[in-house]
């Protein structure tokens, strides 16, 4: 089975992420921030990776260092599960369509960091979420796991739903490019050799 757990502390959290890339979505994520953990879950659910996340950070100066560490753990967690990526479809892309929104997302599991943000989320809190926390997630997630991900808002005008769609568009995307290519499940998705 392709799992990893990553436990990751410091002296403003203390984070350990559970994955399983072959599982079917099931997820137990506690980070203490409500929105983020509904975001978190929606991202397990529609990659279909199992996910267990627990999280302690520094709430009392902002949710910042909990959702950028987690983002840091998760795709370390993503990297130790994937390997040398034999198999992998490597690629995965999807319009995400809700209600308002739809958000486009294009990735690839490159083992080359990049992270392009076209998203204006209109509102700068969701309930009590810093909504400039999602772009923070998402870099770090892409920085950590290697991944070149493209993130384009094509259209939408509230925040929770933008937000919503670009986690369920990553997720979506995800599940493609981690899953086993049936054509080369005995080859690295490379002219290289490597990822």
């Amino acid at each position: 089975m392709r799992s990893a757990k990553i436990s990751r502390q410091t002296a403003e959290t203390e984070i350990t992420v559970e994955v399983n890339l072959d599982g079917t979505g099931q997820y137990d994520n506690q980070t203490g921030v409500g929105f983020f953990d509904h975001m978190l879950d929606q991202l397990a659910r529609h990659s279909l990776i199992d996910m267990t996340i627990r999280a302690k950070g520094d709430y009392h100066i902002d949710d910042h260092h909990t959702v950028e560490d987690t983002g840091i753990a998760l795709g370390q967690a993503l990297t130790q599960a994937l390997g040398d990526k034999k198999g992998i479809r490597r690629y995965g892309e999807c319009h995400l369509p809700m209600d308002d929104a739809q958000v486009r997302c294009a990735l690839d599991l490159s083992g080359r960091p990049f992270l392009i943000w076209n998203v204006d989320l209109p509102t700068p809190k969701i309930g009590t979420f810093d909504t400039e926390l999602v772009r923070e997630f998402f870099q770090a997630l892409a920085t950590h796991g290697g991944i070149t991900l493209h993130i384009d808002q094509l259209h939408g005008f509230n925040s929770h739903h933008i937000a919503e769609a670009a986690f369920k568009a990553v997720a979506r995307a995800l599940r493609d490019a981690v899953e086993t290519d049936a054509r080369k499940a005995d080859a690295i998705p490379s002219t290289k050799g490597a990822l």
